[in-house]
């Protein structure tokens, strides 16, 4: 048997081993830990689902819900995006981006000031009241998460349109609320898909 035979041999040797390591063990064992209990919903994109199975949402992508009749508004609304033509959206929930915009641009503080003025005339509130994460964009621009306060400033508004009791709002307010990651980092965020779900499903009486 002659070099080139066995360097032949050996190369061939080798893409059946790395075949076999990086082709079908690697990636079983990447879907396996994946599988693991608590760890499988992330995985397969943390999937909403309805009553009768099926898939209405993520719970890890925002979808900021447009009204039929702006004035009679039943949503909870997710914070702004950047990839929104309008002022507050909707942005396209298929793609991630942030506006990049510095602290100092005007553009920026045109585009605050403007939602702060509308979603103050949306809930009937003087423009103080609104919260910094009601105007200003997620790095991410589909973070399905805001802050108890600017929950709490939209639940009269879809309690009175939804015709669902304000206690009932705030109950499932609280229920989709998540902690702290880790329990230390960040701070609680209410997640707006699940909640207008819930909120639908109560309207609803189901």
């Amino acid at each position: 048997m002659n070099a080139l035979t066995r360097q032949t041999l050996a190369g061939l040797r080798m893409i059946l081993v790395m075949t076999v390591l990086v082709g079908i063990a690697y990636p079983l064992a990447v879907w396996a830990v994946a599988h693991l209990p608590g760890l499988s919903a992330h995985a397969e994109g943390s999937v909403i689902t309805a009553p009768d199975g099926t898939a209405t949402g993520s719970s890890l992508i925002g979808v900021d819900p447009v009204a039929k009749d702006p004035a009679a508004d039943p949503y909870f609304h997710t914070r702004p995006s950047a990839t929104a033509k309008d002022i507050l959206g909707p942005g396209d929930p298929s793609t991630s981006a942030a506006s990049n915009q510095a602290g100092d641009s005007e553009k920026l503080l045109k585009a605050v000031n403007d939602r702060r003025a509308a979603i103050a005339a949306r809930e009937g509130v003087n423009p103080a009241a609104v919260p910094p994460d009601a105007v200003t964009a997620s790095a991410s621009s589909v973070d399905p998460h805001i802050s108890a306060a600017y929950a709490e400033l939209q639940a009269a508004r879809v309690a009175r349109v939804t015709g669902v009791p304000a206690a009932d709002v705030a109950r499932l307010v609280a229920e989709h609320t998540d902690g702290r990651a880790l329990g230390v980092l960040g701070a609680p965020g209410v997640n707006v898909t699940e909640l207008n779900l819930a909120i639908a499903r109560a309207a609803h009486g189901r």
